[in-house]
């Protein structure tokens, strides 16, 4: 287990692995279909978009966090 000072490293791991993950197999299937090589094809893709997607989301987070506060009204406002 890690320290809860890491929360934010560990959300941007785990966000980063799974988006791209998921959104590099849908793209890679839309754009070749099923082929022989899919699964190899998908995991270079996944591992380029990972790669990109761990440091995006730890720049990105705090910016999205800050602006769906100022989206959100507080619990028991109309």
């Amino acid at each position: 287990m890690f320290p809860a000072k890491y929360q934010p490293v560990v959300f941007a791991f785990f966000m980063a692995l799974f988006m791209s993950f998921l959104m590099s197999g849908v793209i890679s299937l839309i754009n070749l279909g099923l082929t022989e090589h899919f699964l190899a094809i998908w995991w270079q893709a996944w591992w380029s978009a990972f790669i990109v997607a761990f440091p995006a989301v730890l720049v990105v987070a705090p910016l999205v966090r800050r602006l769906t506060a100022k989206l959100l009204r507080p619990t028991g406002t109309v």
